[in-house]
């Protein structure tokens, strides 16, 4: 079966957590592409230029096609795997994470680097949250005007993710339905506009819901 939905971040999310005088800043963001996370990385490390670690993971695709982790200096394994680790855990996908340590003297031992990194990562997503994208069909629907916002309504409270409206001579209106619903989106649209209006396909894509 073809997956059909995923969990990314709703936002980006940051913390710090202190353990043993060292400094945890977990960062987690939302990107699209593999140029789009290490662009995150490079940026974050030369905003915190003084800090001794910026170690990172991220994942990327519908069903996580691309994963990659970096230690960045760390105990190999300690803590770019770990972190990424915490995202297949969560099951977000288009996410980036990055934990900048600033070094506080002690020693954390192997099982504290992983218990840290992964911590600090928990956290951000924890303060960023999660939502979901669909494969979804989209549509151009078209009405009159005085129209557009009954429809635009009726659509929404029946799961239609409407992303946007245009106005000319008639109201367009940009839609999107989830992919194993289409099949039945004519038969709701004729029933909610009587037969006015029609849906032109307009192609799939993943989108927000």
């Amino acid at each position: 079966m073809s997956r059909t939905s995923y969990l990314t971040v709703s936002r980006v999310g940051g913390v710090e957590i202190e353990i043993k005088r060292s400094r945890f800043i977990g960062h987690v963001e939302r990107v699209a592409t593999e140029d789009e996370a290490r662009a995150v990385v490079d940026r974050i490390r030369k905003q915190a230029w003084d800090a001794r670690h910026h170690c990172s993971a991220f994942v990327l695709g519908p069903a996580g096609e691309v994963q990659r982790s970096n230690d960045d200096g760390e105990p190999s394994g300690t803590a770019g795997a770990p972190m990424l680790e915490v995202l297949r855990g969560r099951e977000v996908s288009d996410v980036v994470a990055v934990v900048t340590r600033y070094f506080g003297g002690v020693l954390l031992g192997a099982g504290g680097l992983v218990r840290a990194y992964s911590d600090a990562v928990r956290a951000a997503l924890d303060e960023a949250g999660t939502r979901e994208r669909r494969l979804s069909a989209r549509y151009d629907v078209a009405a009159e005007h005085a129209e557009a916002a009954r429809l635009e309504n009726e659509l929404r409270a029946r799961g239609v993710t409407v992303l946007g409206v245009d106005y000319a001579e008639r109201a367009l209106l940009h839609v999107a339905v989830p992919a194993e619903e289409a099949g039945g989106f004519d038969a709701l649209l004729a029933g909610l506009t009587g037969g006015a209006s029609a849906a032109e396909p307009r192609g799939e894509e993943w989108v927000d819901t």
